[in-house]
């Protein structure tokens, strides 16, 4: 379902899939016709390690947040996103 929905909302047709030696995943993409490169290290480990530091800041602002009013997260990401872009 992943994969299907990605293909819905992105212009995946022609990209190169980075993945590691996980069948199921290799059979997913192979069923939608899209490529993909099986590979242990290199760029997918570099790629694997932005979504981990993602992930890990994500966690970080909804810990910082997770009392706080819808509203009042909405008012500071603006605000943040300001600032944020002033440096630029």
């Amino acid at each position: 379902m992943f994969i299907a929905d990605h293909r819905e909302k992105h212009l995946v047709d022609d990209a190169l899939f980075l993945v590691d030696s996980a069948p199921w995943l290799q059979a997913a993409l192979d069923r939608h016709g899209l490529d993909f490169q099986s590979e242990k290290y290199g760029d997918r480990n570099s790629v694997e390690r932005v979504f981990r530091e993602l992930k890990h800041r994500t966690n970080q602002f909804s810990n910082c947040f997770s009392h706080a009013e819808p509203d009042t997260v909405e008012k500071w990401l603006q605000a943040f996103a300001f600032a944020w872009n002033q440096l630029i």
